[in-house]
C-alpha cells in the first residue's frame, strides 16, 4: 500500500474517532435538554430510512417488495441488521426469479 494512502486512511480513522469521542465527552459534561436527548435517541431510524429510500429508489419496481420487506422485518422485530439482510435477501430472491443476476 503507498504511503499516502496509508496517511490518508489514518487520518480519516482518527478525525472519526476524535467527532465520536469528542460527542460523548460533550453529553457526558453538559444535560441536553428533553428533546435533543429524544431526537439523539431516535435519529438511527430515519437515517436508515433516508439510506434505504435512495439505494431502493435506485432499483425500480424491485425496490418495492424489497423495502416492504425491510419495512415489515424493522417493525416486528426492531432489528436493524435482520431488515438489512431482508431487503438484501429479497431484492437477491426477487433478480433471481427474473434472471436480473
Amino acid at each position: 500500500m503507498r504511503g499516502d494512502v496509508l496517511l490518508a486512511i489514518l487520518g480519516m480513522a482518527a478525525i472519526t474517532y476524535l467527532c465520536r469521542a469528542g460527542g460523548y465527552a460533550v453529553l457526558r459534561a453538559i444535560r441536553p435538554p428533553p428533546f435533543v436527548e429524544a431526537w439523539l435517541r431516535n435519529l438511527p431510524g430515519p437515517l436508515f430510512a433516508a439510506y434505504v429510500s435512495i439505494a431502493f429508489s435506485a432499483l425500480g419496481w424491485i425496490g418495492v417488495p424489497a423495502m416492504v420487506a425491510v419495512i415489515l422485518v424493522q417493525w416486528r422485530t426492531r432489528s436493524l441488521s435482520g431488515a438489512i439482510l431482508a431487503g438484501v435477501a429479497a431484492i437477491w430472491g426477487l433478480q433471481w426469479l427474473i434472471g436480473g443476476f
